[in-house]
């Protein structure tokens, strides 16, 4: 018997979510939001604002009856008042709600709307309650005690620490009672048969502006419009393009740079590796969440160093907090550094937001930046010295694990044993072997600067070059394993250099780095193939032959569609269409089950076996790079691939997503030009753009401006 305390965070895989960045209301599927129930409530800016609102006719709650969401950011429900109306079987009396998210509020429309013979009369009562509880308070399952709540007139007020909530509602209610528990709002009604009372509430916050704040209405949104033989997949990608937009937060520094909140409802934050994963699987959007998302991530780069914020010169960070960040058992610093491979991924966006038209003075200016992330990748990310990027957490306050696998128990042994740190991961390699090579085309390219330039960058890119051909050596002697199954790259390097020769799914994260040669791609490719990995719901974290697999083990099993995705885009790559039709068509076979919102995680369970899909309990919905991971799915199927400096654009439809066509995909951006693909049943592609560049493998549309190859 183990002697850790047993972890009992709030479950939210029941809840209804409406998400405004930076707000999100949460409620039971009736949409009650219960003091108490876990993580219900409005919660904003790491705050909980309200954790009770629950309507009752003469002292009765309503009987729920369905519900559904309006965006991203709303939902309706629908309940029946039994002890109303006609007195047969039928309901005769419904209460509808319709509730809507605001960056600094929410608004609840209910109505009462009567379908009996005769009028009805009633006491419609809403309860209002706040506890004031961090969401670090929260996720810990913590109860505060209720907060004081003062009622001026009709108006309700309360709050704590600079931010206060102001309620008011719309007809006034007849009687307002404040007591130890919040606050009662009552209205003595009288509808007439066939006939609808409506009373809105609406609650805003003030005081105190959030770390990051909702972007302006100009800010660019998310537009694409896709029409397939998958009615899966076009369902999947409407819903994840409302709730990314949804995500967007910007810089108070600069509010014209968008980036993407990590997830809710505990991520409403600026978090390095999955605001970077999430700007760079949508490229093909457009370029400005990706730049957005750069610049103000080199704002805050590493200059020093701190052992206990892990920063160091040239370092991106892990996130961003206004009040408490979270982790196993304790709170990071506000601001932490601690994550392996948010630099290297840096420098891959920037360098491919330029392939895919980013401005060439944008990029020029984060030249600096690039210059720096790159020093920390060839210097201190190797921690011990030993030509491999690792990790430990030399203050013991930080995370255990700094890869996007950052629970404690995710680097296994075969036998499940945890492996000691300092740890190498392999596709941190990966990362940084790519990020090498691509910061020496970027210093190549911006070389001479006109301003008189850094004349050693000629002799940088020569050194990058050089670094990384050693680093693929070194990686190849020092991480290949073999088990049953065959040859593969082990997990990672453990703090005695011995390879943890667990098969997980890093493995498709590292083909398209370089860092593989073909044969090498053929058998990772023929690895993640195996029903082992492929569950038929997507790519497991862990093999499902480990001692320690489990299919709701967060990184021992279970499924993020962000990793999925990451392989399917490389299987495509490599050539490797098939499996990576499988897996994408195992993403689309889940979705509905979450209602296409799909989540931070899932189990992961035997599709071919019958097992049904399962939620993890606690996985945040909707979370940025899974709501991306769709637009790499798309990227696959079209073989879709940009280099606007050298003036191509490469359209080449994969066959084995043959049963997704007919497929037409409008309004995705090249360059700052629109583009719009379709592709026949046959699989044939038409391109339509007025970017000026050459298409290759597909046909240009007349009228557009675009060159044929």
């Amino acid at each position: 018997m183990s002697d850790q305390p047993r972890v009992l965070q709030p479950y939210l895989h029941r809840l209804t979510s409406c998400v405004s960045a930076p707000s999100v209301v949460l409620s039971g599927p009736g949409g009650q939001i219960r003091e108490g129930a876990g993580t219900q409530g409005w919660l904003r800016d790491d705050v909980r604002l309200l954790s009770r609102l629950e309507v009752a006719l003469d002292g009765t709650e309503p009987e729920p009856v369905g519900s559904a969401p309006a965006g991203a950011g709303g939902a309706s429900f629908t309940a029946v008042a039994r002890l109303l109306g006609d007195t047969g079987a039928d309901p005769t009396v419904r209460v509808e709600r319709e509730r809507t998210a605001l960056p600094d509020g929410m608004d609840e429309r209910i109505r009462l709307a009567n379908d009996a013979r005769a009028p009805v009369e009633t006491t419609v009562s809403v309860r209002i309650g706040a506890d004031l509880a961090t969401t670090s308070v929260v996720k810990h399952g913590g109860r505060p005690a209720p907060a004081p709540v003062s009622a001026d007139g009709a108006v309700l007020s309360w709050g704590a620490d600079g931010t206060r909530v102001e309620a008011r509602a719309d007809p006034e209610p007849d009687d307002v009672r404040v007591d130890a528990e919040g606050a009662v709002l009552t209205w003595r009604v009288a509808v007439d048969a066939h006939a609808a009372w409506d009373a809105v509430l609406r609650l805003r916050a003030s005081g105190d502006e959030p770390a990051f704040r909702a972007p302006g209405t100009g800010a660019a949104r998310f537009t694409a419009r896709v029409r397939s033989a998958d009615g899966d997949l076009d369902r999947l990608v409407a819903r994840s393009l409302a709730d990314l937009d949804a995500l967007r937060l910007a810089d108070p520094r600069d509010p014209a740079d968008v980036f993407l909140a990590a997830g809710s409802p505990w991520f409403f934050t600026l978090f390095g590796r999955d605001s970077l994963w999430a700007a760079r699987m949508l490229l093909p959007l457009g370029t400005a969440t990706a730049a957005g998302t750069l610049r103000v991530l080199a704002r805050r780069q590493g200059t020093g160093t701190d052992r206990v914020t892990a920063e160091q010169p040239g370092r991106i960070l892990h996130e961003v907090r206004g009040r408490a960040a979270m982790s196993d058992g304790h709170a990071l610093p506000p601001l932490y550094f601690g994550t392996i491979d948010a630099t290297p991924l840096w420098v891959l966006l920037l360098h491919e937001a330029w392939q895919w038209g980013m401005p060439e003075a944008e990029v020029r200016a984060l030249l600096p930046n690039l210059r720096a992330a790159l020093d920390w990748i060839t210097g201190p990310a190797d921690d011990d010295g030993d030509g491999f990027l690792d990790y430990i957490d030399t203050d013991g306050t930080g995370l255990a694990n700094q890869g996007w696998k950052d629970s404690g128990d995710s680097i296994q042994w075969p036998d499940g044993r945890i492996a000691e740190p300092p740890i190498g991961l392999s596709e941190a390699q990966g990362y940084a072997h790519q990020a090498a090579l691509a910061g020496a085309d970027l210093l190549d390219h911006f070389h001479p600067h006109p301003a008189g330039g850094a004349p050693a960058d000629d002799d940088r890119a020569r050194d990058l070059r050089t670094w990384a051909a050693a680093l693929r050596h070194r990686f190849r002697g020092a991480f290949w394993v073999s088990d049953a199954e065959g040859p593969f790259p082990a997990l990672a390097l453990d703090g005695d250099k011995r390879p943890v020769a667990t098969a997980t799914s890093n493995l498709g994260h590292l083909l398209g780095t370089g860092l593989l040669d073909d044969r090498e791609t053929e058998l990772v490719a023929r690895r993640l193939a195996g029903r082992d990995l492929d569950s038929g719901y997507g790519l497991r974290t862990m093999t499902a032959t480990a001692a320690g697999f489990n299919p709701l083990g967060y990184h021992a099993g279970a499924i993020w569609p962000h990793d999925t995705a990451v392989a399917v885009l490389g299987l495509s790559g490599a050539g490797a269409g098939d499996t990576a039709a499988s897996l994408a068509d195992g993403l689309l076979a889940a979705a509905p089950a979450f209602d296409y919102r799909l989540p931070e995680l899932f189990g992961g369970t035997d599709a071919r076996a019958g097992e049904p899909v399962l939620a993890y309990p606690a996985s945040c919905r909707p979370q940025a790079w899974a709501a991306a991971a769709v637009i790499p799915l798309l990227t696959a199927a079209l073989r879709l691939s940009a280099d606007v400096p050298a003036g191509v654009l490469r359209v080449d439809p994969d066959p084995a997503f043959a049963h997704w066509f007919p497929l037409s995909i409008r309004d995705l951006r090249i360059g700052g030009h629109p583009l719009h693909i379709e592709v026949d049943a046959a699989g044939t592609a038409t391109v339509e753009t007025t970017a000026p560049v050459r298409v290759e493998g597909a046909a240009i549309r007349a009228g557009a401006t675009g060159r044929p190859a």
